[in-house]
């Protein structure tokens, strides 16, 4: 069975560095259930997370990233990218653990941090909504607004996708007001046109006017 070129390039680049020993595609690309939205789940197994953390961006330079960050909220670490498409990929290290990390506390250096964090979880949210996940779409909203909407300063769980872009944008735009602070577009022009340009996002529009 012939892989598809983008799992191809990531596992070129990883699989043969002394510190992974194995790498391989799960999740729903893996097992056919995949929907235009979703996103490339790799578990990468290592003996030296340690050394081997540090060295991911440059690692996964040639795929052109357009953000990365660690998942602050995962008991497994997972390095987040986002590519232009939009294109998410989450290389999970299943055998690690860790704390999930606290609700965001926004500041003038973090708010391009939470910028990225908002428009990859996003995605994800829009890959299960297509999949018709209601539920964990309701219960990942409310862990949205308690973690990241609620902090920058929201006063209310969205109720759908179109409810958490509109809350964040306020939101961004107020805090960039009060910190002093300008951040690239760049996620937000990449992300949002994907999403408001599907016919369920239109049906909320029209639900929520």
């Amino acid at each position: 069975m012939s892989r598809d070129p983008l799992e191809q390039r990531v596992l070129s680049l990883l699989r043969n560095h002394p510190d992974v020993q194995t790498i391989e595609l799960v999740g729903s690309r893996a097992e056919g259930r995949a929907n235009d939205r979703s996103d490339w789940d790799f578990r990468v197994v290592t003996d030296a997370f340690e050394r081997l953390a540090p060295s991911l961006p440059k690692l996964l330079a040639p795929l052109d990233p357009i953000a990365q960050q660690w998942d602050r909220l995962s008991e497994h670490p997972c390095w987040m990218l986002m590519l232009v498409g939009p294109v998410k990929i989450d290389l999970i290290f299943a055998e690690e653990t860790q704390a999930p990390g606290p609700p965001w506390t926004p500041t003038a250096d973090n708010l391009a941090e939470i910028d990225a964090h908002f428009w990859d979880w996003i995605l994800w949210l829009g890959s299960k909504e297509a999949a018709g996940k209601e539920e964990l779409l309701r219960d990942e909203l409310h862990k949205l607004f308690d973690n990241l909407l609620e902090p920058l300063g929201a006063t209310e769980p969205p109720i759908s996708i179109v409810d958490a872009i509109c809350d964040y944008r306020g939101a961004r735009d107020r805090a960039e007001a009060s910190l002093g602070v300008k951040i690239p577009r760049t996620l937000e022009d990449e992300v949002a046109p994907a999403l408001e340009n599907s016919r369920r996002f239109h049906s909320r529009v029209s639900e929520r006017s």
